[in-house]
């Protein structure tokens, strides 16, 4: 039996009655295929304007219903404890399902899709934990704050992750007590809306979880102009951001991007050589190098230079020598997301600046592993590539796939230097045995992730998001649930009511007495 359907449309109130095989009655219809093999997965219909309009005006009277928006938090942490055991139990095909749309190797992908279920329960446990607060107001006043919902958010998901960032930014608006409409990826829809079917069947109610498929250009645009909107949360491209930033302020809605990266590994002299060569493997290659906080400038200290790449180099070829069908549990690495994709990465590699130390062209022929034929598929080997100039778009640019440029430096300084000469500050990582140099470096570094001696750890705990062109605001943690919520103060007079007939009439007659205001 397979784990998903052959056809899939629009997830809403709206369209409740279409049943899982939907018609396309003028819409526009998408082909999902695997960028391994080239085969068609499935048929999506996309959302047309109707659609959008449909489904924001449903998700407004939803919340204004309040019966997800006023719920008790106690009633909302239930059903995503629900949620989230259902989901442990769908890992498995869930897995194999973005394995098959995103080309991504099946051992990352079980690895990621295993740990989905902790985000539902973090802000289930949010709800059980969380608590208004008493402002020290002055007089005789109760003055006591609580969050409460914003209204209708849009979220707009990309493809490198697509059950991952969709639920890292579902689970604090759903737990907060939005009515939530997804725009996912067109290259990567299904899992994303068999999760809005598992929602429902767990208990959220209809109209609080919509998702509508689509391309950015049409569906997304739509979405994130509508002025019901009360907050547009994205993950995308920096020219994207800026692009649907200029919508949601003209809106004068809540806004959150994690947008564009290029990730430095910092790897000092007093570095533990053998861990620093599989952390800066895994940092550069995981997910074929299609995440925000790839490391894609290898930045190494003379003194272990020679040692560190020597060992580096053959980390790589042994990657490239285990690479084959991306649904082999031993295989190391799966595709980029498409062959256009794969043009523009090769093409950007093959333009003749610097020295290419390793990969730079698409693979071919049959992978050493399994037999697999590479020429089916968009499979770009892990590559890397000494002396490109500060200047060159490998070294400011974001290629989104598995290139890693390397660079030498000498002092402390010269290190952060370069790290921090980039226009972009989502993540970065160092590599040192110093403990004072961790922290002192840590502190330097122009990034809102730094890990050191590790790299791309998260955590539903854990605030991720960035600085300068990498975004804006922050998912996970408290500051997520918060960023999906407003303040609203309520100020009650406690005092007798002879006190207030005296002190609070104030335009009393033949009374000079001082009268407070404010």
């Amino acid at each position: 039996m397979k784990a998903h359907r052959p056809r899939y449309g629009p997830f809403a109130l709206h369209t409740a009655q279409d049943g899982p095989m939907p018609e396309a009655r003028g819409r526009e219809e998408i082909a999902v295929k695997n960028p391994a093999s080239g085969e068609h997965l499935a048929t999506v219909v996309s959302a047309s304007q109707e659609d959008v309009s449909s489904a924001v005006y449903s998700a407004h009277e939803t919340f204004k219903a309040g019966v997800w928006s006023r719920a008790p938090a106690a009633h909302r942490a239930a059903v995503l404890s629900n949620l989230a055991r259902d989901l442990e139990e769908r890992v498995p095909e869930l897995a194999k399902v973005e394995t098959l749309q995103t080309g991504r190797a099946i051992r990352e992908m079980k690895a990621q899709l295993g740990r989905l279920p902790e985000w539902l329960d973090y802000y289930a446990a949010v709800l059980r934990t969380h608590s208004a607060f008493v402002a020290p107001t002055q007089g005789p006043l109760l003055n006591y704050v609580q969050r409460i919902p914003l209204g209708v958010v849009a979220q707009i998901t990309p493809f490198n992750h697509p059950l991952l960032i969709a639920l890292k930014k579902i689970a604090p608006a759903l737990a907060a007590g939005n009515s939530v409409i997804v725009k996912p990826s067109e290259l990567a829809p299904i899992t994303v809306l068999e999760f809005a079917e598992m929602a429902v069947a767990a208990g959220v109610p209809p109209g609080v979880l919509q998702v509508l498929p689509g391309y950015g250009r049409t569906v997304g645009r739509q979405l994130v102009s509508d002025p019901a909107i009360k907050k547009v949360d994205i993950t995308a491209g920096t020219d994207t951001g800026r692009a649907i930033g200029k919508i949601v302020g003209a809106n004068l809605a809540h806004y959150t991007a994690e947008l564009g990266g290029k990730a430095p590994i910092v790897v000092f002299g007093d570095a533990d050589v053998p861990s620093a060569v599989n952390g800066a493997a895994f940092a550069c290659f995981v997910a074929s190098g299609q995440t925000c906080v790839s490391g894609t400038r290898l930045l190494v200290q003379d003194e272990i230079y020679d040692e560190f790449m020597d060992l580096f180099l053959k980390k790589v070829q042994s990657i490239t020598n285990r690479m084959g069908n991306p649904l082999n549990p031993k295989s190391t690495m799966g595709t980029v997301i498409s062959h256009r994709q794969l043009e523009r990465i090769q093409n950007i590699v093959q333009r003749g600046v610097g020295t290419i130390l390793a990969g730079g062209k698409r693979l071919t022929g049959l992978s050493p592993l399994d037999g697999y034929d590479f020429s089916q598929g968009a499979f770009f080997p892990p590559t890397v590539i000494a002396d490109v100039p500060t200047e060159d778009d490998l070294w400011r640019e974001e290629i989104f796939g598995p290139v890693v440029v390397v660079k030498r430096f000498s002092s402390e300084q010269e290190g952060v230097d370069l790290a921090n000469g980039c226009k972009y500050g989502l993540g970065a990582g160092i590599w040192t045995q110093d403990l004072s140099r961790a922290h002192r470096v840590s502190a330097m570094i122009e990034a809102g992730l730094v890990w050191v001696n590790t790299h791309h750890r998260n955590d539903p705990s854990s605030p991720w998001g960035g600085m300068k062109e990498s975004g804006i605001g922050r998912e996970n943690g408290l500051e997520a649930f918060e960023a999906y919520t407003q303040s609203k103060s309520t100020i009650v007079n406690i005092a007798s009511a002879q006190e207030t007939r005296s002190v609070q009439d104030w335009f009393a007659e033949e009374d000079d007495s001082e009268k407070r205001y404010g």
